[in-house]
Formats: structure tokens, sequence, C-alpha cells
């Protein structure tokens, strides 16, 4: 347990704030070679204690800590360099930030003959001139001021205690993603998807629900993510569902609404809640499907723009998308674009 000094008026007290919560240190080997490599294990750990529900492990309010220990040595050389710390890495851009400018400064008193002016200190990240300066030498263990409390008991573990704990885990970050990978998705998906853990969950629980994984997939990094990022939220915020989504994503694949209304759908079910059938019944949101409902609304199109019409049959063809686009807001988004399409064909290479 730390505590510090705190002067109030003409009191002196001492601040023990973190009395009675757990802290869980965890240390790595020597085998990290660059900043991009420590950052991306600190977040790891982060992905892991959040998985976990031990922590929401969010550096810039103190909840996940990261110091490191910077030593060089030259190619061959097995024996480490003097080991340097730094402090005060509030974020993992601070961590790969720091770790290569000290790398670099040690590389370089190194290169000119001053290789015994790196003693072993802790040093301070400056953010604002990005690079570290010296906040205290230190010599060996006696400088921290540590000592063994003698009154604490050794703490033994049973083998099956242990076994329990581990068969009790969730599935963690490294697993999810060999998952997701398993299921065909890019790893650009794989890492988006597995990086928050309350995204993950709706993802799986929507595929739980009978919904296509890749559909499923890009619905929630494209236009959810778009929403959740505008409207600054997580996903735990907005009212739709997984089951609501895997709804969404058979009404448009089945045909019974079209993609564009299964966006409308989709942010009002974000915002409000609600079902995709009774916004459906409500709104009368099915797709058109009768030719013959769609070739009147193409004929009507085509009769009011007999301007457009001749460009397009004077090989102006690319106009056809503005046919398409007027039949699609004539039927209000419903008509089914496949047919609609089609059709609209039809009639355009028609001899007048």
């Amino acid at each position: 347990m730390t505590g510090y000094l705190a002067t109030l008026s003409h009191l002196l007290q001492v601040d023990l704030n973190r009395a009675g919560v757990p802290l869980l240190e965890i240390v790595s080997e020597p085998d990290m070679r660059n900043g991009i490599e420590a950052a991306e294990y600190a977040a790891e750990i982060q992905r892991v204690v959040r998985y976990l529900g031990i922590s929401n492990g969010n550096m810039q309010e103190g909840s996940l800590r990261c110091d490191v220990n910077v030593s060089i040595r030259p190619i061959g050389q097995s024996e480490f360099g003097t080991k340097v710390e730094i402090k005060n890495l509030n974020s993992f851009s601070s961590v790969n930030r720091a770790i290569d400018f000290e790398i670099s400064r040690q590389v370089l008193l190194h290169s000119q003959g001053q290789g015994n002016s790196i003693v072993q200190e802790t040093r301070l990240w400056e953010e604002g001139a990005q690079k570290t300066v010296t906040m205290r030498k230190k010599e060996g263990l006696s400088d921290y001021r540590y000592f063994p409390e003698p009154d604490l008991p050794e703490v033994i573990l049973k083998k099956e205690y242990v076994d329990s704990i581990k068969n009790s885990l969730p599935e963690l970050p490294e697993m999810k993603r060999r998952r997701y990978e398993n299921m065909g998705l890019s790893m650009q998906d794989v890492l988006f998807l597995a990086n928050d853990i309350n995204v993950a969950k709706f993802f799986d629980a929507t595929i739980a629900k009978g919904a296509d994984v890749k559909l499923a997939t890009n619905w929630i990094m494209g236009d959810i993510a778009a929403y959740m990022k505008n409207e600054k939220v997580s996903i735990n915020d907005i009212k739709l569902s997984p089951r609501e989504l895997a709804e969404l994503i058979a009404s448009i694949k089945g045909g019974t609404i079209s993609g564009k209304i299964g966006k409308e759908i989709l942010f009002e079910l974000i915002e409000k809640g609600g079902t995709v059938k009774g916004l459906i019944e409500e709104k009368n949101l099915v797709q058109i499907v009768d030719p013959a409902e769609i070739e009147k609304m193409v004929d009507k199109v085509l009769s009011e723009n007999p301007n457009q019409l001749e460009q397009y049959r004077a090989g102006k063809t690319k106009i056809q998308g503005f046919f398409a686009g007027q039949v699609m807001k004539l039927s209000k988004g419903k008509a089914n674009p496949g047919l609609l399409n089609k059709i609209l064909q039809q009639k355009l290479n028609a001899s007048s």
C-alpha cells in the first residue's frame, strides 16, 4: 500500500485513499524491442481486464498505469545495459513515443562514446516537449525506501483452486479474434469487433439470432458505429437490440423491405427502440414487388421526363440513374431495386 502526506492548513495528514483497493501488478519479460510493441502489449492488457470485468482500464483515470524500463545493448552482447525507468505515461501513444525517444537518446549517447553517462534513474515523459527528463536518480532497492512486511503470511493457492478459476474465465480477446477469423471475417473486421467487449457481445448475440455474419458485421461497423461516434455513445447506450438487428437483416435479405428503408428503420430503432415488424406495419414500408405496379411508376416517370429520355436514347446512358431515382422517389423508397432496374432497362431500350 502506498500513500502520501497532505498538508491542510495547519494540519499534516497521511492520505491512504487507495487502502483496500486491490492492485494487480504485471511485470513483463524484457523481450519487447520498440515502443509500438510495448504500447500494443499494454492495450491488450486493457482489453483483457475489460473482458474480465475487473476494471474499466482507463489510463486517463489511473485505473491502468504503465511504467516502462528501457535499456539498450550492442548486437551480440548478452548483458543488458543500464536500466532507465520512465513514468507519467497516461496513454498508449505516450508509451510508444516515450520508449522510442529514450531508445534514441541512449543510442545517441553510446554513439558519441558517452555510454557511461546513462545511469539508473527515473525519468519523466514530457508530453508537450516530446522528451524524457530526469525525475530522480537511484542506485538500488534501498533508494525506494521499501522494506519487507514481516507480519504478512505466505499465500498458498492449491492447483485445484487455480484450475477452477482458469476454467471459469470467459472467452478472452485472443480467443475471440481467432473465432472471428474462422468465421471468414477480415482482420479489419476482427480487430474492430473484438476490441470492445460490449461490441463483441452485441455482435455475438446478433448472429446467435441467425443473422448473416458478414451482413451483421457491416451494419455494426458501418451505420451503427458511425452513429455511436457522432453521438459519442457506446453500444450499450443505443436502444437497438441484437434481436431486432437480426430481424432487420433478415427483412432486407428476404426482400420484405429495401436496403434504403432498412437504414431509415435502423436509426429509428437506435434512437427510440421498438420492433422491425412493428415499424414496417406502422409506416407501411413493405417493399413493392408487383411488376405491374412498378411498371406503372416507370411509365409515369418516363412520360414526365421526355427530354431526359431523348438524351438517353441519344447515347447518354448514365442518365438511367436519374430515372431509377425518380421511380424510387415516387415509390417512397419501397420499389424493389432489382425489379425496378430490370423493368426500367426494358422500357428505355424499347423502340420509341
